[in-house]
């Protein structure tokens, strides 16, 4: 073989495969924005029903191409404490089988269009106006590039057909035998981790048998090793997790592809192999046409990707409880410290905008939990003056909570709108950041207020019992405007800003209507000044309370969830 064929065909090899993966990766991106409300609403509803999980996880590997992806997210969630283990393990079963249809994709042979597409939909992403519709057409933009790739590496490995040195290298890992099919997988593991794609590894095996440089034995092989390398993507992404819960969840997509591996190995020549050549495809797929092509190549290795999860998910679905059950007998839970509240929000580079942004979203609602749980308690210093410190100590304890927990999340979402991510996403973290800094003001206002309180009760000076059912009533009136409000977060309802202005406006007028009365209360009876002052001083921390609060209802309001 002379030096420029060697070339060429590095060339081919080089330029096919670097196609491949960013056409993997622009069409991953495009469906995820694409699908992004039915991810969502699917990762949402995962509960430790097993079949339920199983299904989400295939459901949604299917839209995004990537049981990585998938994978990361349900790490990043587990770690967020959205999905419990149970769930999880359910998902990345459905998960591993979601991604067998990149097989299935390229099986149905239209190689030689993928230039078109990329030509027709690279037109769209460059011109179109609306977001939608750009980014479907960055998802074709992506199937295209890797069909298209996928027929550059083809012809790449073409010349190799007819060179005995290269023919007796990959002998070497020949699935002959049951050591040859093990040999073969730990190749196909080895690439995978080097690659970082089990998609991609995939599309060089295909495109290794398709060429007949490697038969249908070792291609088969090779997928099976590439189903463990590509768990070391969500192995990663678990290292800078601090949850334990996270960590077991990588440890799971491990065992699950590796037990399952092991066991289909020792059945792969016997009962595995002959079931897809004979009644899965109906005929040997190393059945060469007269024109040197492998027709039914693809197909079978697709079918044997699919087989091995389906029957692995099918194997291990049982035993959902047992596992979730000896995982959690692995590792010890970390004692947080104080410093850090929310370390489980780990931003980097490769995490999905989806999850990263559900994950600031549950923060967002927890944040708006302790401020609830903060004027919740205020009210118990309110009418019990003389209440236990606890509750007091509690309430500054959650204030000071609330200002990491607002530095912490103001970092996260910055690190996100850093990245290249579409604007509806960039917007609702915008709203996320003003929300955060919202909650953390009403919590400082609701501080100031118990201050106040703490000041009277030193020197030993109370409101009158009209006084302190007034400040009552305001209090009440805000605990439920944020109350209001919180079922907004939650669940969308019709008319929210008229009912939140109305609300606000109430609120103020209860005010105003208080100042006026408690002024014509200092005309007609002395009282100490401290009591006058810290009248008005509480009443103005709820008003400045409801701003805050209609602040939050125009942030909710001034975008739509996705």
């Amino acid at each position: 073989m002379n030096f420029e064929i060697i070339l060429k065909m590095l060339f081919n090899l080089v330029g096919g495969l670097g196609i491949f993966l960013l056409g993997m990766k622009y069409m991953q991106q495009g469906l995820q924005v694409v699908a992004g409300p039915k991810i969502r609403q699917m990762i949402n509803s995962v509960t430790s029903n097993r079949f339920l999980a199983v299904g989400i996880g295939l459901f949604v590997t299917t839209l995004v191409q990537s049981s990585s992806v998938t994978s990361v997210m349900v790490i990043g969630f587990v770690n967020s404490e959205l999905m419990a283990l149970s769930g999880a393990i359910g998902v990345i079963m459905g998960a591993n089988i979601g991604t067998t249809i990149t097989g299935w994709m390229l099986a149905l042979k239209i190689g030689k269009y993928g230039l078109p597409i990329v030509g027709l939909s690279a037109f769209g992403w460059l011109f179109l106006k609306k977001e939608r519709y750009r980014y479907i057409a960055l998802a074709l933009l992506g199937i295209g590039m890797v069909f298209f790739g996928l027929e550059l590496m083809k012809n790449g490995f073409k010349p190799l057909r007819g060179q005995p040195e290269f023919t007796a290298m990959f002998h070497a890992f020949h699935a002959a035998d049951y050591f040859g099919v093990l040999k073969a997988a730990l190749v196909g593991c080895v690439l995978t981790v080097i690659v970082q794609s089990s998609s991609a590894t995939l599309g060089i095996t295909i495109a290794l048998a398709n060429t007949g440089v490697i038969d249908f034995y070792t291609a088969a092989a090779l997928v099976l090793g590439e189903n463990i390398g590509t768990t070391i993507t969500a192995f990663l992404a678990s290292l800078g997790a601090e949850d334990i819960n996270a960590k077991r969840a990588a440890y799971f997509h491990v065992i699950f592809n590796v037990l399952g591996v092991l066991w289909i190995t020792a059945l792969f020549h016997p009962v595995y192999i002959p079931l897809i050549t004979k009644i899965v495809i109906g005929i040997d797929p190393n059945t060469q046409t007269a024109a040197g092509s492998y027709p039914y190549m693809t197909a079978a290795i697709a079918a044997v990707h699919s087989g091995f999860n389906i029957a692995n998910a099918l194997l291990f679905l049982p035993f959902t409880t047992f596992f979730a059950n000896l995982l959690n007998r692995i590792g010890k839970e970390k004692v947080k410290g104080r410093k850090d509240y929310l370390t489980h929000l780990n931003f980097h580079v490769g995490t999905p905008p989806l999850a990263a942004i559900e994950q600031s979203h549950f923060e967002i609602s927890r944040m708006e939990f302790r401020v609830r749980e903060m004027i919740d308690n205020l009210k118990i210093v309110i009418k019990k003056p003389n209440s236990s410190d606890d509750v007091v100590k509690e309430i500054f304890e959650r204030e000071n909570i609330l200002d990491h927990v607002q530095k912490e999340i103001t970092t996260f979402l910055t690190d996100i709108l850093g990245e290249d991510i579409p604007n509806e996403i960039a917007s609702e973290a915008q709203v996320q950041l003003r929300m955060a800094d919202e909650y953390e003001s009403i919590s400082d206002e609701i501080t100031a207020a118990l201050k106040l309180y703490l000041r009277l009760r030193e020197y030993k000076i109370k409101f009158t019992k009209e006084q302190a059912n007034e400040l009552l009533q305001i209090h009440d009136d805000v605990a439920e405007f944020n109350n209001f409000i919180h079922r907004k977060f939650a669940k969308s309802h019709d008319r929210f800003m008229d009912k939140a202005y109305d609300h606000s406006q109430k609120i103020t007028e209860r005010i105003r209507e208080l100042r006026s009365k408690h002024w014509s209360r200092l005309s007609d009876t002395k009282l100490d000044p401290m009591i006058s002052t810290t009248f008005m001083d509480i009443a103005n921390v709820y008003r400045r309370s409801t701003e805050h609060l209609i602040n939050v209802a125009e942030a909710l309001c001034g975008f739509k969830r996705i």
